[in-house]
Parts: C-alpha cells; sequence; structure tokens
C-alpha cells in the first residue's frame, strides 16, 4: 500500500480543492441560467421599425430583363445589315415553340390584340366579357369595331377572372370572352372554354403576363380562337418593345394580319379575299421592330431556364411564407404551371394575422422588404368608359366587384427574384418572421 495517498494533510488539500471547483461550476450554471432568463425576458429581436437592425441587407436579385453578349452580337449584325428578315425568323420560332400554326409580330402587345379584334369580325354592339382587375389595353381598342366591354368580377385567390361571374353577366349581346393571366398565373381555361362552348362564345386570349405558362400541359395563348402577348421591357419575354399574335385559322391570321400591315396582302395565297389589298391593306402599320425581332427570337430561347429560375426563388420564398398565419400565396392547381410577371402577390387575412395590411408592410419595409399594398385601379372608373361618344352603347354600369374589392384588401406585392438568391430568400423570411413575432404589437 502506497502511504503517500493517506496522507491526511494531502487528502485535506484534495477536499478543498474539490469543494471549491463545485462552487465555481454552480456559479457558472447559476450565470447561465440567469443570461438565459434576461434573454427570454427580452422577447424576440427588435424591429428595425423600433430601432433594430434591418433583416433585408443582401443585394437585390430582380436584374431584368438580361441581355448579353449574345444580344449585342445580333443588333450589330443587324447594324451591320439592315433589314427584316428577323420578322419572319422570330415568328417562325415562336409558331415552332407553341406549336401554333400562325402568328403575326407586331410593334407592341396592344396592336396585336387590337389586331385580333378587328380579326373577330363581330357585328358592332357586340359585347366581350373581361375581367375588371385587368388592364386597359386590349379594352380600349374594341370600341374602333363598335365592341362593348362587359366587365366581370374575379376571384380574390388567383385574381383571374371569375367563371362563375361570367354566367351573371351574359346579356343577348355576349358574343366573346375575353381572359386575362394576371401576372403570369394561368386562368382556368379549361372552364372558361366549355363555358364558351356551351353559350356560343369566342375566347380571345390576352396572355401578355404569361409566356412559357401551362395548363394541362397546354401553353397559355393555345386554348382561345386567338391569342396577343406583350414583348415589353417588364414582360416575361422582353423584346425592349413589341408584340405577337397567334390565329388558328387562316380566315383570322390573314384578317388581323391586313389590319396590321400594309406589305402583307401581295404574300397571301391568290384565293385570299384580302389579297386585293395590296398597298394600302386595311388598317395601320404595326410591323415589329427588327431589332424587337432580333432580341425576342434570343430571349424565346432562353424563355424556359429563365422562368424556372425565377419560379424556383419564389416557391423557395412563398412555401415558407406561407407558414405564418394568416399569410397565403395564390390559388394555383397541381396541373398548372405558372411564370412570374414583375412581382410576386402574397394575401393576408388580417383577422388571422393579429394586423393590418397596412401596419404588417409598413413593417416589413422598415426590415428592407420592398413590400406594397396592391391596390389595382378598376377599368370601369376609367372616364372613357362613362362617354358615350366613344362607345357602340354604354358598357353597364359594374355592380359590385366583391372580388376585386377583397383583392385590393389582401394583396402584399413583393418582388420577383430572377436569379438565385439563397441569402436575399432567408433574409427575407427573417424579416416575416420578425414581423409576425411582433404582431400583437402591430395590432
Amino acid at each position: 500500500m502506497n502511504r503517500k495517498n493517506h496522507d491526511p494533510r494531502r487528502l485535506s488539500r484534495r477536499r478543498e480543492f474539490l469543494q471549491s471547483a463545485s462552487a465555481l461550476a454552480a456559479g457558472a450554471c447559476l450565470a447561465g441560467a440567469g443570461a438565459q432568463g434576461q434573454a427570454a425576458a427580452a422577447g424576440p429581436e427588435a424591429l428595425a421599425l423600433n430601432g433594430g437592425t434591418k433583416a433585408v441587407t443582401a443585394r437585390s436579385a430582380t436584374r431584368w430583363p438580361i441581355y448579353g453578349r449574345e444580344e449585342e452580337q445580333a443588333v450589330m449584325a443587324l447594324l451591320r445589315s439592315p433589314g427584316y428578315d428577323a420578322l419572319a425568323q422570330f415568328e417562325k420560332a415562336w409558331s415552332e415553340f407553341h406549336k401554333t400554326p400562325l402568328c403575326k409580330a407586331h410593334c407592341n402587345g396592344t396592336s396585336a390584340l387590337t389586331a385580333m379584334m378587328f380579326a373577330l369580325d363581330l357585328p358592332p354592339g357586340s359585347e366581350v366579357l373581361v375581367p375588371d382587375y385587368s388592364t386597359w389595353f386590349p379594352v380600349v381598342p374594341m370600341r374602333f369595331f363598335g365592341l362593348v366591354p362587359a366587365w366581370v368580377d374575379v376571384n380574390p385567390r388567383t385574381l383571374n377572372l371569375d367563371v362563375e361571374d361570367c354566367k351573371r353577366r351574359l346579356t343577348k349581346n355576349t358574343r366573346a370572352i375575353m381572359p386575362v393571366h394576371w401576372f403570369g398565373l394561368p386562368c382556368d381555361m379549361d372552364h372558361i372554354c366549355d363555358f364558351a362552348k356551351e353559350h356560343g362564345l369566342d375566347v380571345v386570349e390576352d396572355a401578355s403576363h404569361a409566356h412559357g405558362a401551362s395548363l394541362q400541359g397546354r401553353l397559355m395563348g393555345t386554348w382561345g380562337r386567338m391569342s396577343g402577348f406583350s414583348l415589353q421591357t417588364s414582360k416575361p419575354l422582353p423584346a425592349m418593345e413589341g408584340g405577337i399574335g397567334m390565329y388558328k385559322t387562316r380566315a383570322d391570321y390573314e384578317r388581323a394580319a391586313t389590319f396590321g400591315e400594309y406589305w402583307i396582302p401581295p404574300t397571301l395565297p391568290k384565293d385570299s379575299p384580302y389579297r386585293k389589298y395590296a398597298g394600302t391593306a386595311l388598317g395601320g402599320k404595326y410591323r415589329m421592330h427588327p431589332v424587337a425581332a432580333v432580341l425576342a427570337k434570343i430571349q424565346l430561347s432562353h424563355l424556359a431556364e429563365r422562368n424556372a429560375a425565377g419560379v424556383a426563388q419564389m416557391k423557395r420564398l412563398n412555401d415558407r411564407l406561407a407558414q405564418l398565419p394568416g399569410l397565403s400565396t395564390t390559388d394555383i392547381r397541381p396541373e398548372c404551371q405558372r411564370v412570374y410577371y414583375s412581382r410576386n402577390f402574397l394575401l393576408l387575412d388580417s383577422a388571422k394575422a393579429g394586423m393590418s395590411r397596412q401596419a404588417c408592410v409598413k413593417a416589413l419595409k422598415a426590415e428592407g422588404v420592398d413590400a406594397a399594398e396592391f391596390h389595382w385601379t378598376l377599368l370601369h372608373t376609367y372616364a372613357v368608359f362613362h362617354e358615350a361618344k366613344w362607345w357602340h352603347h354604354l358598357p353597364a354600369a359594374a355592380e359590385k366587384m366583391p372580388g376585386c374589392d377583397q383583392a385590393n384588401r389582401t394583396v402584399i406585392s413583393l418582388p420577383y427574384f430572377t436569379s438565385d438568391a439563397p441569402e436575399l430568400v432567408d433574409q427575407y423570411v427573417k424579416a416575416f418572421e420578425k414581423v409576425w413575432a411582433h404582431r400583437k404589437e402591430l395590432a
């Protein structure tokens, strides 16, 4: 036995050491518990609105349009050898992409839609069902041909035309329906087409926001009798300025093309009733600029991949934000593939969220979020639709539009992230979570 290990003095010193160490450990634990308690008492991180640190500091990921070396070289080649061959090349590429036989490029989306209104060839006084929550571009030109808009409410969960309300707006003069794929979300085209067939209506699609979007594997713009797209700078397919119309029948194409292009009639088949208008055509000069055609053709080749990149970012963000009480995305059917145009919309149920949209947006903006209370001016409120001198007969006074009103009370507008931005997505989520953590005080 080792006697040194049993020295009483050594054992006493060892006991003192252990007692001191235990006391220090206990103190450390108590200190830690106190810090945690203080942190808990402090509550969630302070809002930037109240002097806290902003959640969003990452650079924006909203660059649009995306032009590069390929576009630069193509435009320079056109400048060195000017001509209009680019128009036919773009039209061919567009037809192949959409698997549609006939299309016509125009100087802008409004001119394409105007040519379509002419191609409909409806009797004066015919009414066209249009969503009140929409743009004037395809609607005001109706007056040139004696057509009259009939206002329809929207589904506040999609912001798209409400088919059930269409049924209530039918009159003896209703001849056509014009769905608008609002900000890239496809309308219920199967239901709309069924409704139109039942009542003998022509379907004209305004697909200006929905390049490459689809329903049941079928691209927007291919459902109706004809369709029009805008190619303006902010659109999903940007050509700086431009438009294009699509047609299923030779008769519609020839009529629309003759309205928009004086040089088209001589190129039509000899049996065309519009060939005789060579030299004058029947309307204006709506030809697409060759520079726009060059840009559009290149952008079309990148459309699918760029749509996919943007949609992926929005899904990454929206799936997380939709977990917050009272916040949701616009409804989308499982068999639908949407795209985004310019903005990303969320819907706020103030009762479930426990705060007003105004208070929510104010707090989010302070955190560095590019948020806004989205409010759209309803078409029927514009002066042009209240003056009889412009119309075959005045558009019917809009009755209550509860869907439109609800949309204007609930939509929060966020930016559309066009490129991969995981850090920005995370920071946006953090900003929303901060605001939701303080929603009682924001109420």
